[in-house]
């Protein structure tokens, strides 16, 4: 279980940030920090190594890792950082190999002792995790913390399955691109695997185990999703009811709307109305 979390959402062009390497010790936590880009470039230096961070990277640095990072000049960026503290294990517990291990496994994040990024093919459904735990920072109901931990292992546990699953072939992203293009243009129609099939010129269930392999949810899952993004904006944008909304994307049951609003952000639809009023 963690013992510290925080999160902040950073962004625009004056972002700097520098950090000594923490010598570890057997009465110290282990800390660390994920960090995901979500729009824009930024630029850190990771033990004297120059690294670009992306829109759609995700970062990992321990604490035992020095580094400084700033805005790429003239370039507003967008990114999240989640830092926290855990106790300190006996690496054999965790199956951890030492850095620098040839072996096929990854050391497992958060207990290794070395930085890594990796350009998240579950970027959709990680960003979202990454909102609903900044949303639960800053409003701190109750049991915000365990709430916290819970999304940030999560997280954790998504990040160890791209590193171990390696990078994905670029002809997947471009056929998971081409689906994600699809659901943009009918997300409030419904979508089924035979749409996306044909979408990409492949069988039905080729195109659904190809779009849970590289994004990590299923093609519902991420309508879903599409669709409370929109919500979100609505709500905040416009001058829709709740019930206008769930209508306009495709729900006719404003209370399922509302079930899977929460869900996905959070918060209810009635929260986001009361702050527009």
């Amino acid at each position: 279980m963690l013992t510290r979390w925080k999160i902040a959402k950073e962004q625009g062009m004056d972002w700097y940030e520098e950090r000594s390497a923490e010598i570890p010790s057997d009465q110290t936590d282990l800390s660390g920090q994920l960090v995901l880009v979500s729009y824009g470039t930024c630029v850190y230096w990771i033990d004297n190594e120059k690294v670009i961070a992306e829109r759609g990277d995700l970062l990992f640095i321990p604490s035992t890792c020095a580094y400084y990072g700033k805005s790429v000049p003239t370039v507003v960026h967008e990114k999240y950082t989640a830092e926290f503290s855990l106790p300190r294990i006996s690496p054999e517990v965790h199956d951890v190999q030492p850095t620098g291990n040839p072996g096929n496994k990854p050391p497992d994040v958060p207990y290794a002792d070395a930085w890594f990024k990796r350009k998240a093919g579950m970027y959709d459904l990680i960003l979202e995790r990454f909102k609903i735990l900044q949303a639960e920072f800053q409003e701190q109901g109750p049991y915000y913390e365990m709430r916290g931990c819970a999304l940030l292992m999560e997280i954790m546990a998504l990040f160890n399955r791209e590193l171990q699953r390696g990078p994905h072939v670029p002809n997947k992203i471009k056929q998971v691109d081409r689906m994600k293009s699809y659901i943009a243009s009918h997300y409030r129609e419904k979508v089924t695997k035979e749409d996306l099939g044909a979408a990409i010129g492949r069988s039905p269930n080729h195109a659904a185990m190809l779009f849970k392999e590289v994004t990590g949810q299923t093609i519902s899952g991420y309508v879903h999703a599409v669709r409370m993004k929109t919500g979100l904006y609505l709500l905040t944008e416009s001058l829709l009811n709740v019930g206008e909304i769930s209508r306009y994307l495709g729900y006719q049951d404003v209370s399922y709307f509302q079930k899977m609003f929460r869900r996905i952000n959070g918060r209810t639809p009635s929260d986001y109305l009361k702050e527009r009023s």
